[in-house]
């Protein structure tokens, strides 16, 4: 049985993959189908043993292959005003409408198709396949399979992370980490909040403080820099605390990432918050009631992805796509991590970003059509 890359990302969308759900229906559909061609699948688990990474060989165990890189794992659908139900594809003028058709199944799909294609191919050096759980989640399932890949891999010669950038070549993304805040406050009526401490009132002070730093940021931004915005970026996505009005809060707690251009690096940045609650909030705090305070966890670290002099998985996508422009990207990818290693990376694949996360998400069949002619180019330079 042969999928096509439409009928593969189809089968793919309908896996409601989301990052707060295991993955494991679909890598096990993923592990069967290169198994059906012969081909072997590692898995590496999540700690808690219900999401899985996958990676396979396709080709000789010898230096100098690629590595088609993506995840598996989408955002959530939930309050989306959705136009056709998000985990069937369904085409509509040219364009394949489904979660995760763009952000990145499409990508998935065009790799995961052309298997029996590799297969036949008399390649001189191999494709490895790389497929990831939790990249929505600050990229928390792929540092364990780069670093077994790296373990147990000839080292290849290109990385592409197929993240959608309509087949432009970039280069060159920020580095971020996600940051979890709990502020434990002390409760009292609120007609007596002197006596009190309030988790949610200091909670937002800092908050207030990411906001700052980034309108800082923002007026000292370099403005021949590439990027958009062409500045650190610090941002409060999630908040909780409080019981009621009329309570002064015990507790509150929220999420905020720091994502950090490449002349800056955001564990600085999260040095001065800690510093920032160290010397001017905890103090007030605890000259009210000694017990409160404030802990900061680092949940993830994503690396930022550099322009490498003379990258061979620069030089590669370039000459296939005929892209000979400078691209650097906002968000975060994997791209990284595998950097990390030493291993020459690149972010390139089909559909638009803007699409990503959005409601009636989908990606043109143009564009699935050209990365199939893309990987096919590339697949044939393997055979040489």
């Amino acid at each position: 049985m042969s999928l096509s890359s439409r009928e593969m990302l189809a089968r793919l969308v309908a896996f409601p993959s989301v990052s707060t759900s295991s993955n494991l229906d679909l890598i096990h559909f993923c592990r069967d189908w290169l198994q059906s061609y012969g081909v072997e699948s590692n898995l590496v688990m999540s700690p808690e043993g219900d999401k899985a990474n996958l990676y396979a060989t396709i080709g000789p165990q010898v230096e100098g292959g690629i590595v088609f890189s993506g995840h598996t794992d989408v955002v959530p659908v939930e309050g989306q005003a959705w136009t056709s139900d998000p985990w069937t594809l369904t085409e509509r003028d040219g364009k394949l409408y489904g979660r995760g058709a763009t952000d990145m199944k499409g990508f998935d799909a065009l790799v995961l198709a052309l298997v029996p294609e590799m297969v036949k191919a008399p390649l001189k050096r191999p494709v490895h396949i790389a497929l990831s759980y939790d990249e929505e989640l600050a990229c928390r399932g792929a540092p364990s399979m780069v670093r077994r890949m790296a373990e147990t891999l000839p080292t290849p010669a290109a990385v592409i992370v197929g993240e959608p950038t309509r087949h432009a070549v970039v280069t060159g993304h920020k580095a971020s980490v996600q940051i979890r805040t709990d502020v434990t406050g002390f409760a009292v009526h609120s007609s007596r909040i002197d006596q009190g401490v309030s988790a949610v009132m200091n909670a937002a002070r800092l908050i207030a403080w990411h906001e700052d730093v980034m309108e800082e940021n923002r007026r000292r931004a370099d403005p021949e820099s590439t990027f958009e915005p062409p500045y650190t970026t610090l941002h409060c996505g999630m908040m909780v605390g409080g019981t009621a009005a009329n309570i002064v809060s015990s507790s509150a707690w929220f999420y905020s990432d720091i994502r950090a251009i490449p002349t800056e690096s955001p564990l600085d940045y999260l040095d001065r918050y800690k510093a920032y609650i160290r010397d001017v909030i905890e103090p007030r705090m605890k000259a009210v009631i000694p017990q409160t305070g404030v802990s900061v966890e680092l949940i993830a670290e994503v690396p930022g992805l550099r322009p490498e002099s003379d990258g061979e998985a620069e030089r590669w996508t370039r000459r296939i796509t005929g892209d000979n422009a400078t691209h650097v990207v906002a968000y975060g990818t994997e791209a990284g991590l595998f950097q990390r290693e030493g291993w020459s990376t690149v972010v390139c694949g089909p559909g638009d970003i803007a699409q990503a996360h959005q409601p009636d998400e989908y990606i043109e069949v143009s564009e699935l059509e050209a990365g199939e002619r893309l990987l096919r180019r590339i697949v044939h330079d393997l055979c040489a």
